[in-house]
């Protein structure tokens, strides 16, 4: 109805004369939403107060003009002016009834739309570093993203979802050290492990891995491997430096062939338990792309030439720089390094770089709020690799904080110390992670209740949500318990007689479904979508408390029935939007 109604409008401002809104004043937007108390309609409009600031008109002179160039409609009742010159719309009942016959007949379809017309659209998310398993504040990110992916599907976009492998740099050459020790300790040896060493018990199971693949070619005795070395932390040393060394250390015992296979075995083995994870929490990707791919490729190199050549990267104290200060950036970026090593910086370049090349129209990314700092740089590198700003878009995720008896976990991916999303998705269920992480907007802390997500109660929304779609199932499972059927065209033509102050509010709920969808969407806001479910939910339980729905009065019962089937539909159209189960039975 709000779309209709914005055309109702957008017609109505086309018929204005030109000496009331000249053509200049006619492109302020026509805004149309819907109203929270009923005393003031069902939809209500500030066009006429965005008029009277373009014309200098008077906007209640304005609104009655657009009120009375409204085209007729059997769907509004009646338009008030409100105020300085709100225009608010009340609509027929038979509006609404309406909208409850395109649901029934549209079903999973409900609520979807194409105003994202096909545009390719890539939402890079996740992404993160392959050191050990993903930790619950990962797991918030895979929910958002995949839940915003879902949406923006739903509204017409061409969704590509994508997860970077963070492969390359020093953080793999610790990896690589860290899984070689547990090797190390499987072939018997006897050491402490360093400070600065990814010390997690996942990394035994590789080194059994390593192990099995190997048996003891790769073993050298611990005398040896830490022999010289300069001291570490607990010893009063540089724990980088010692890290450092003792790579180094293991590529000259082993020899780099060998080194190879060590970290290609443990990515192989983190990425593929990560992708494990995902896929058990509902959430796919249509590739997985390789940071170190960029380099073995060439890309990276044909990126940093495509700076030089347009201008954009110059020479300075003997290294590579990106003049990123002509896009807006605080400073420029080093590129390659004044020892002709290139930095991170390089492989982000090259890989926005691929990104165009393979032809998306819109760049979409979830980041952590710790690389806010991060973004202007990269739209700098896009803008200057010939990309459009708005081609490119940022949401930060922040932090997710786990409590468990009132007490909260502490994480810490290096030492091993964290909750990871495999063991809260078998303590609380896929369900209450997947709508729990999304409850609350990507840019507001989430405090994560654990007890609550386990509660069966209707303070916990997931459960709550679920049970009025099982109840709908239940109704119908009574209705054939007792013999009867359920005849939906004979309950369209009955929704009429509707008119408990329950069924109107469950049925202009419902007809609110398509805009909350495309407002999501839009507004990137999945939570939005969470609160509406939840709403509806409450609506729906209100009314099953209130009402029978099967009833003597066969156009009543089939009226009621119909309403309850249009629940169910939406339920479980916005339960599957954000990646959640919708039972029959709880």
């Amino acid at each position: 109805m709000k779309t209709q109604i914005e055309a109702l409008l957008k017609h109505a401002l086309e018929a204005l004369p030109q000496a009331l809104v000249p053509e200049a004043a006619r492109g302020v937007g026509i805004e149309v939403e819907s109203t929270r108390d009923a005393q003031h309609g069902d939809f209500a409009s500030n066009l006429a107060m965005r008029l009277a600031k373009a014309t200098r008109q008077n906007p209640r002179k304005l609104a009655e003009a657009l009120i009375g160039a409204l085209p007729p409609s059997d769907s509004i009742a009646k338009v008030e002016i409100a105020g300085a010159g709100f225009m608010n719309f009340f609509l027929q009942d038979h509006a609404y009834t309406a909208e409850i016959g395109r649901l029934l007949s549209e079903g999973s379809a409900y609520g979807r739309s194409q105003i994202g017309a096909g545009l390719r659209m890539q939402v890079e998310f996740v992404s993160a570093n392959p050191t050990g398993p993903l930790h619950v504040a990962h797991g918030r990110h895979a929910a958002f993203g995949a839940s915003l992916s879902n949406l923006l599907e739903a509204v017409g976009y061409r969704v590509e979802r994508e997860y970077y492998i963070n492969d390359a740099g020093r953080q793999m050459d610790i990896l690589a050290v860290s899984a070689w020790l547990r090797y190390l300790e499987r072939c018997g040896e006897k050491f402490n492990f360093p400070a600065n060493a990814y010390v997690g018990e996942y990394l035994i199971a590789v080194g059994e891995q390593l192990f099995a693949a190997a048996g003891e070619s790769l073993e050298h005795a611990a005398s040896e491997v830490f022999k010289g070395l300069p001291p570490d932390e607990p010893e009063g040393g540089d724990k980088d430096a010692y890290i450092d060394a003792l790579n180094a250390r293991m590529r000259a015992l082993i020899g780099e062939a060998a080194y190879e296979r060590v970290l290609q075995t443990t990515l192989e083995g983190i990425v593929g338990d990560i992708r494990e994870d995902l896929a058990e929490f509902g959430v796919t990707f249509d590739r997985w792309f390789s940071e170190r791919s960029l380099s073995s490729s060439g890309a990276v190199d044909r990126s940093i030439e495509a700076l030089k050549k347009s201008g954009h990267a110059y020479l300075k104290d003997g290294a590579l720089w990106f003049k990123s200060t002509d896009f807006g950036d605080e400073k420029d970026r080093v590129i390659v390094r004044d020892n002709g090593l290139k930095t991170y910086f390089a492989s982000d370049i090259a890989y926005v770089m691929n990104k165009l090349e393979r032809g998306f129209e819109h760049l979409m990314y979830i980041w952590g709020a710790d690389h806010h700092g991060y973004i202007t740089r990269l739209r700098a590198v896009l803008i200057a690799l010939g990309g459009p700003p708005e081609r490119f878009e940022v949401l930060l995720m922040q932090i997710v904080s786990l409590f468990r008896g009132g007490e909260k976990a502490k994480m810490s991916k290096r030492s091993g110390d964290y909750v990871t999303l495999r063991d809260l998705r078998k303590e609380v269920g896929n369900d209450a992670a997947r709508l729990f992480y999304v409850m609350r907007s990507n840019d507001q802390h989430l405090d994560f209740d654990m007890e609550l997500a386990k509660s069966r109660s209707n303070e916990n929304p997931v459960y709550y949500i679920q049970y009025a779609h099982a109840r709908v199932a239940s109704v119908m499972r009574q209705l054939q318990e007792r013999g009867l059927t359920h005849d939906a065209a004979r309950g369209m033509a009955a929704l009429a007689k509707l008119k408990e102050p329950q069924e109107l509010q469950l049925i202009k709920r419902l007809s609110a479904y398509p805009e909350v969808i495309k407002q999501a969407a839009a507004q990137r806001a999945p939570h939005s979508l969470v609160h509406y479910l939840r709403d509806l939910a409450n609506d729906f339980h209100t009314y099953y408390s209130a009402h029978q729905f099967i009833v003597e009065d066969a156009g009543v019962r089939d009226a009621r029935l119909d309403l309850a089937l249009a629940t169910q539909i939406v339920i479980r159209n916005g339960l599957e939007i954000l990646g959640v189960s919708a039972p029959d039975t709880m």
